[in-house]
């Protein structure tokens, strides 16, 4: 489980988690069990990525080479994901009363990790029937979008906040895989996917406080083709 969890490749998953949470009032300390078991379902889910055999779309980095059997790399990737769960159940305190903010959370991120998310994404890539931009940005949506409402939930956003951010959040993650993203001969469509999510990126910051946004904003500098 070391080895997977700490070989995976970076994801903004956890770091927008935390940053989400500070932004709306709270304190980093309420995210950072949401964090880390973020980058958990992050890791567990590039294990079980990286068995699947797939014309899909090349990406940043390259796969990285077998270390064990195909069969201790399905086992370990479903161990990684109890292990995630665990640790946030875990961060459950009756001093914070966080109960059902906890309860909220396991519950997007189980959306998020199943057959309407992740799981879903992962499908369509292994079909992956044409190349077009639209086609991506669906299964880079299912795949990369749908945990950013976790660190505003933490905080104890309003339900517009929590909306927003997770919008936020969305287009953060399918700009990053569209920048991972190696082809050739559509440079210009995928630079202008990635120019429209960075615009709807920063409208949805617009409503939130300018200094306070500052940190999480900063995000979108550094996404880049």
């Amino acid at each position: 489980m070391h080895h997977f969890v700490f070989s995976a490749p970076p994801s903004p998953g956890p770091v927008l988690c935390v940053a989400a949470c500070e932004l709306v009032g709270g304190h980093h300390d309420q995210a950072i069990a949401a964090a880390a078991a973020l980058h958990l379902m992050h890791a567990a889910a590039v294990t079980h990525e990286q068995l699947l055999s797939t014309d899909g779309p090349k990406t940043k980095p390259k796969p990285r080479p077998m270390v064990h059997s195909p069969g201790i790399e399905l086992l370990t990737g479903d161990g990684i994901f109890a292990f995630g769960y665990e640790l946030l159940a875990k961060s459950m305190d009756p001093a914070q009363n966080n109960s059902d903010r906890i309860l909220r959370v396991i519950i997007e991120m189980t959306r998020a990790m199943g057959s309407q998310g992740m799981v879903d994404g992962q499908y369509h890539e292994i079909l992956m029937l044409c190349k077009q931009s639209r086609y991506y940005k669906y299964v880079f949506e299912k795949k990369e979008g749908g945990f950013h409402a976790c660190g505003a939930i933490l905080g104890g956003a309003s339900e517009e906040e929590i909306e927003r951010l997770r919008r936020y959040g969305l287009c953060v993650g399918v700009m990053r895989a569209f920048s991972n993203r190696v082809e050739e001969g559509n440079e210009m469509e995928t630079m202008e996917v990635v120019k429209e999510l960075r615009s709807l990126a920063l409208k949805e910051l617009e409503f939130f406080h300018e200094g306070k946004a500052e940190a999480i904003s900063s995000f979108l500098h550094l996404l880049s083709l």
